[in-house]
């Protein structure tokens, strides 16, 4: 291992340019990077839709990677830049192979590759399936406590899927001085509803613990609803569940029939990203035909430009942007340079002399 930067010649206006030894960092690095610091995570977070906000992002769609031969499955590349005190750019390549959950192995599987603003260098690749689902639990939780400013603060927190998102989701806002009177469990499969129940018993997890056998149960007994499932089309379609007006954080995208979103008040993390693909927000501007459903962006709320409305639900339906897994990749990445125990691979660029 080396960390010692290779000089490449550059143009002469622009002066020589040092790349970067390429790093590897494991998932068990990130892990231990991330763990713990729920609160730090969240600023970041904010931060960092500062930034995309402000204009100082290039957040470009994702590209879809689908299979005739297998049509539950997909690989989706996530490329962005983000300026600020981060100025990196980089990529996210994330599969989602659902029937993976029926042989006992997650869902999803992930890097990350990080490129150096000046030289457009990797230099580093980090396994990123944690990275992703601490970007999404640490938007929602920012996102549950933005939206419920100006009503009661949620009490009953319900839980409509039981994997990994909604674990890291409960870890975050437990991290974050969230706590319940209840939280509510719903899945299709018994075996994951009462997995996660162990999970939230053994976390320490205060309050009563319900596992709710039908989906209308669980969402009239929660303030705050977290939907983290892997449905592809709405399954949700009776507005009369949300009359008690809760928070909703529609995660996974396309639970709700166009019917729930029309009779809410809707904030979503990037209005372009998110009325595309068939989400929940796409289906009602499809139904509609324009997009004045939606009230505005998070960063809109957080700076003030829009009010959420205390008198009827809010959803908040985050797309995912790629600028999020830069941040904390980079604020991983930053940490194990500091730790020194960062992996370099010894020669991997071998060609950096244009003429040998």
């Amino acid at each position: 291992m080396t960390s010692v930067p290779t000089t490449a010649t550059a143009s002469a206006a622009s002066g020589p340019h040092t790349v970067r030894p390429f790093a590897v960092i494991s998932g068990a690095q990130v892990q231990q990077v991330l763990e713990g610091r729920e609160k730090q995570i969240v600023e970041l977070i904010e931060a960092t839709y500062r930034l995309h906000g402000a204009g100082d992002s290039v957040n470009p769609p994702s590209y879809f990677l689908r299979f005739p031969d297998r049509p539950t499955s997909r690989i989706i590349a996530l490329p962005a830049s983000i300026g600020g005190h981060l100025r990196v750019d980089g990529v996210k390549w994330i599969s989602s192979f659902p029937e993976n959950v029926q042989a006992g192995i997650p869902r999803a599987s992930a890097v990350l590759i990080l490129n150096d603003r000046d030289t457009g260098y990797p230099f580093a690749c980090l396994e990123s399936s944690i990275i992703s689902a601490t970007r999404t639990a640490a938007s929602a939780v920012l996102a549950a406590d933005r939206l419920s400013r100006n009503r009661p603060r949620p009490m009953r927190v319900g839980f409509f899927g039981t994997g990994l998102i909604a674990r890291y989701i409960h870890t975050f806002l437990a991290g974050n001085d969230w706590s319940f009177d209840e939280t509510g469990v719903h899945d299709l499969a018994a075996d994951s509803a009462a997995g996660f129940r162990r999970y939230l018993e053994q976390s320490g997890t205060t309050g009563r613990i319900t596992v709710h056998h039908s989906a209308e149960e669980l969402i009239r007994g929660s303030d705050l609803v977290v939907f983290a499932t892997v449905a592809g089309e709405p399954h949700v379609s009776d507005p009369a569940w949300f009359s008690h007006n809760p928070v909703v954080l529609h995660v996974s995208l396309r639970d709700l029939a166009p019917e729930v979103v029309l009779a809410s008040a809707n904030i979503v993390d990037d209005v372009e990203h998110c009325l595309k693909a068939d989400t929940s927000p796409h289906l009602a501007e499809q139904l509609t035909g324009s997009r004045d459903f939606l009230h505005g962006t998070l960063v809109d709320v957080m700076a003030g430009r829009v009010t959420v409305p205390a008198d009827r639900p809010v959803v908040f339906s985050p797309f995912g942007l790629g600028v999020l897994d830069l941040a904390v990749g980079k604020y991983v990445y930053d940490a194990m340079v500091r730790s020194g125990e960062l992996h370099v691979i010894d020669n991997f660029f071998h060609e950096l002399s244009r003429y040998g």
